[in-house]
């Protein structure tokens, strides 16, 4: 018997997805049935031949399937629009994914990402996306994970996105890597989800990675987060996770936050582990070991690292901790612990949900700090990262803060240029990464800026360095901007960013107060602004409403204060 090939748009009232794809494609699907008691379902054919369909009777969230296409050619994906719905469906090559990423099909328009030309930025390609996971060098690339929801720009149950580079800039996007569970899966109620956490290379001569990450069910009892692991060998797909951390510590009084494992490898020999929470009295730092050179089992309670109380009863959060200025084992490095503070507010400034950053000494058991200070006076570098990497330690964040979302108002989301971490001078340094340097495509004329002129900024991603004639001398850069009024200032306060957005309420003062910078050196994108002062000794970020670009600058200094001047147009 044969059978005679059938192209889907023959069939009435079907849409229809088309793609030319090679032999042993697999293909990723969301799809959800329109209605009640109605099943969804999609339909492949290559070349007019059947090759496999999916279906779902879940009319209350996007559930996932896959498909493999035994032959190549043209694939079409069919389903009745009537019945079914298709949120993202993505194709790849298993045996190159990690070379060449995924190839999107198809996203609804919802959760499609706005393109930004010109944008040099990391953003996912669909969805929402929030903290970044598991940061780090694997198989000699790149990966950061992070925190996302496929199927809406808003916050929902939590995925962890995934996505490769060669050089901390250009990335490809892989397949999604964890998924909340199965219970969680089933509604689009925010109930909980893969929350964050880290990861390390699996021991020995052995392939893959090891991730940590918090399961966060909404009123469990007696535990909403606990900790789990889990092994990828082929840094693409991850093997069922195990449950190693089931509840809190007793008798410390902290309350049901309990998140966001961050592993390293300790001076002893030892891996640890930092979890994020809070007590009656502010956010806590916990620290747990384990003998076990896998990292899986063993994991033991040691104590209270580290507390911070001046902010109100805020919660710790994506803690992390990397040697600074030596090897880890040697006792006179110095250690960076950087945290975030949730629904923290500063009295002086009114920012909110800051990140701090503590230096000092650590030998495995405690933790004693020599110094503290703000990772980022902007505060739009949220749950920071960091690893150490080839030539040192390197960071990266999430560029939004909490106090910006709402149920009702999308937010453009995007990752802070990677930073790297070092000691100079007393104080804990960010500058971003070298490989910045390779996004300059030509130099702007930056002579009618030193004349007080406004200066066009084509896009708006740009760079602009400025050498001041002496230390802390004063001067304001004003950016044209479609939905803020913004700029940067350095004066006797200190150095800053004035804020605001029209109709909006009082923002608070991001300032590094009493700071006196002889270099500055600002970053521009759509949605963003960095600010990396005498080598990132200040480091400032700030999200810019929507998705345009600064159109404009104009300098205004005492004659003679600022010495020199350049502009670069930026692009990947």
């Amino acid at each position: 018997m044969t059978s005679q090939a059938i192209s889907p748009s023959d069939q009435v009232g079907l849409e229809t997805i088309s793609a030319v794809l090679p032999e042993g494609a697999t293909i990723h699907a969301w799809i959800r049935a329109s209605h009640a008691g109605t099943p969804g379902k999609l339909t492949a054919h290559v070349d007019g031949n059947p090759a496999g369909a999916v279906e779902t009777s879940n009319p209350h969230e996007f559930e996932f399937r896959r498909l493999a296409l035994e032959r190549g050619g043209e694939a079409a994906f069919s389903y009745d629009p009537v019945t079914t719905e298709i949120s993202v469906l993505y194709a790849f090559l298993p045996p190159v994914v990690l070379e060449d990423g995924i190839r999107l099909l198809h996203v609804r328009q919802c959760t499609a990402t706005t393109e930004v030309p010109g944008s040099y930025h990391f953003r996912p390609l669909f969805g929402w996306m929030n903290d970044p996971n598991g940061f780090g060098r694997f198989g000699g690339k790149l990966h950061l994970f992070y925190q996302h929801y496929p199927h809406s720009p808003r916050w929902n149950n939590m995925h962890w996105g995934h996505a490769v580079s060669e050089d901390y800039l250009h990335w490809k996007h892989l397949p999604i890597f964890l998924f909340p569970s199965d219970e969680l899966a089933q509604r689009a109620d925010g109930r909980g989800g893969a929350f964050s956490g880290s990861a390390i290379a699996l021991p020995g001569d052995e392939a893959g990675l090891r991730i940590f990450f918090t399961e966060h069910m909404k009123d469990r009892e007696p535990e909403e987060q606990v900790q789990f692991t889990a092994t990828s060998r082929d840094l693409v797909n991850v093997e069922p996770a195990k449950l190693i951390l089931p509840a809190r510590p007793a008798g410390l009084g902290l309350t049901t936050d309990f998140r966001d494992p961050y592993v390293f490898l300790g001076p002893d020999g030892r891996w640890k582990m930092l979890l994020g929470t809070r007590d009656r009295e502010g956010g806590v730092i916990l620290l747990y070991e384990t003998d076990d050179p896998a990292a899986v089992a063993g994991w033991t309670f040691l104590g209270m690292l580290h507390r911070e109380n001046r902010f109100g009863m805020t919660a710790a959060e994506c803690p992390c901790m990397v040697p600074l200025d030596g090897p880890a084992n040697d006792p006179m490095t110095r250690w960076a612990l950087i945290f975030g503070l949730l629904t923290s507010r500063d009295p002086a400034t009114g920012r909110r949900n800051m990140t701090l950053a503590s230096v000092g000494h650590f030998d495995g058991q405690s933790f004693s700090m020599e110094f503290e200070q703000d990772l980022d006076f902007g505060t739009d570098a949220y749950a920071f990262q960091a690893f150490v990497d080839d030539a040192g330690p390197i960071g990266i964040a999430w560029l939004a803060n909490w106090t910006d979302i709402s149920r009702e108002i999308d937010m453009p989301t995007a990752m802070t240029l990677p930073r790297r971490l070092a000691l100079k001078s007393g104080a804990l340094i960010t500058p971003p990464v070298a490989a910045v340097e390779s996004l300059r495509q030509h130099r702007l004329d930056a002579g009618g800026l030193l004349e007080g002129q406004a200066v066009a900024l084509a896009n708006g991603s740009v760079e602009i360095l400025l050498t001041l004639k002496e230390a802390g001398n004063t001067f304001r850069l004003e950016f044209e901007h479609s939905e803020a009024t913004v700029a940067v200032q350095l004066n006797d306060d200190g150095l800053s960013i004035p804020f605001s957005v029209a109709n909006a309420k009082a923002s608070p003062r991001y300032i590094a107060a009493r700071a006196r910078p002889s270099t500055i050196r600002i970053f521009l994108d759509a949605g963003s602004l960095e600010v990396f002062a005498d080598d990132g000794r200040w480091t400032g970020t700030k999200r810019l409403p929507g998705f345009k670009g600064v159109s404009s600058v104009r300098l205004t200094a005492p004659e003679g204060n600022v010495l020199a001047a350049e502009i670069w147009q930026l692009g990947l």
